[in-house]
């Protein structure tokens, strides 16, 4: 056996565990093993008659939880089986509430956790309402222009000519009350009621160093326009070719691959966080992020295949898919990496973490471009000097990113990697959300 999202392991019994429980019953339920080591090997308990009662009792007085516990034994040594269901409603341990996200027990605090509470509760974000919003402060020509986009999707939408029919049918609106999520498609201003509701353009030297930088505010169709609008003229580069005698003028990177990975920013993006969404131009790459990672259930692996589309705020991508911008299918990252296959540039990277969630657009491979102090061709260097060079440039990449960039699968990443431990070449700092690798430096004697 090996721990997973639902199968956690400890040596014995302590009253903080039950923070595990409280972490599965929020999540999607799971298994915890008492009396086994983290590598799944029976150590087996001595106590079992006691726990069997107690850790039962404890669950349901501290928690409000009903688990199973059952005695189990391997080779005649007992070990404890506890499991526990997922539940609807949203678990505490004394005022904490703890989720379960891959191996890890994470404790809800903030933004998190208010985005916990209302997805417990059937609820999102976008689906709330805001008594201050009237219809003197929707934006009459962006529901004419929605009209105009969404006639193939919603033909009969031409002939209606009340603005609060056509919201009540986009269910935006909740007895006379607009929802958060009228305001950010079709308000005049929506930054007077939400002002984190915008996007941020730098032009970066380095991390550190800005050079010009935008912020667009209106609402998110506004955004979205006029966001690629100015990354067109004032950002990025449109190199001039010729087919024959037809002049053609292309982007530095695809126009699609930006639209949109920039509206996967608008629709996904958590706006509980007052972050801005940001898009960060360098000399050889281009950064969109925004706060909110991916759902538990998609990893980042995943966004390179057919995978399910599962908006942070689903009234909005609603809206969004009805006037045509978008598919609704979960093809949204294949449309990125294809249209940057077609211009023959490198895969794009995307990463995702408890807070942020990002897509690198890159110039050159930066596995050779020399901006990114990233020598790693694979023709010239093993799989163990490509990651060492790759996490000496970035001690913060996931495996995932590593697999990507190198070409391999994750399994072969991870054996790749716990060789290069064993040797110690590398070692992780941390845990392995939020920790770091490091390179250990051989010393000649």
């Amino acid at each position: 056996m090996q721990e997973t999202q639902n199968i956690e392991f400890k040596r014995e019994w302590k009253d903080e565990y039950l923070k595990v429980i409280c972490a599965f019953a929020n999540a999607f339920g799971g298994i915890l093993y008492v009396g086994v080591n983290d590598d799944g090997t029976i150590n087996g308990t001595t106590n079992h008659s006691q726990l069997l009662e107690e850790i039962p009792n404890k669950s349901r007085d501290l928690l409000g939880v009903t688990i199973s516990a059952e005695l189990k034994y391997q080779n005649n040594i007992p070990f404890l089986e506890i499991k526990t269901p997922s539940y609807s409603v949203p678990i505490s341990l004394r005022g904490r509430y703890y989720f379960r996200s891959g191996t890890t027990i994470l404790e809800l605090t903030g933004n998190s956790l208010n985005e916990f509470l209302l997805g417990k509760f059937g609820k999102t974000w976008d689906d709330l309402t805001e008594e201050t919003f009237s219809l003197s402060d929707i934006d009459l020509n962006t529901i004419e222009d929605f009209k105009r986009f969404s006639s193939d999707r919603l033909p009969a939408i031409n002939t209606e000519t009340d603005p609060l029919v056509i919201l009540n049918k986009l269910n935006l609106l909740k007895g006379k009350n607009f929802k958060r999520a009228a305001i950010l498609l079709f308000a005049k201003e929506p930054q007077r009621i939400f002002k984190q509701a915008h996007v941020k353009i730098g032009r970066f030297l380095s991390d550190v160093d800005i050079v010009t930088s935008d912020i667009v505010e209106g609402n998110l169709f506004k955004q979205l326009d006029q966001t690629i609008e100015i990354l067109k003229t004032k950002y990025l580069l449109s190199p001039i070719s010729y087919e024959g005698i037809h002049r053609r003028e292309k982007l530095e990177y695809p126009y699609l691959a930006l639209r949109e990975a920039l509206l996967n920013a608008l629709i996904h993006r958590n706006y509980l966080s007052t972050s801005a969404v940001q898009i960060r131009v360098y000399s050889n790459k281009l950064i969109i992020m925004n706060e909110g990672e991916l759902p538990d259930e998609i990893k980042v692996e995943d966004l390179f295949k057919n995978h399910l589309s599962k908006p942070r705020n689903p009234i909005i991508a609603d809206v969004f898919y009805k006037s045509g911008f978008i598919e609704g299918w979960g093809r949204g990252t294949l449309k990125i990496v294809d249209e940057c296959f077609k211009e023959k540039l490198p895969t794009p990277e995307f990463e995702s973490n408890r807070h942020l969630f990002s897509v690198t657009f890159f110039k050159t491979d930066p596995k050779t471009d020399p901006k990114t102090d990233l020598k790693t061709d694979p023709k010239t260097q093993t799989i163990d000097e490509q990651i060492i060079a790759i996490i000496t440039y970035d001690k913060k990449i996931t495996i995932p990113l590593i697999a990507n960039k190198i070409g391999k699968g994750i399994t072969v990443t991870k054996e790749t990697i716990n060789k290069l431990k064993t040797a110690g070449r590398i070692k992780r700092i941390g845990p392995a959300k939020g920790g770091y690798w490091q390179v250990i430096e051989k010393r000649e004697r």
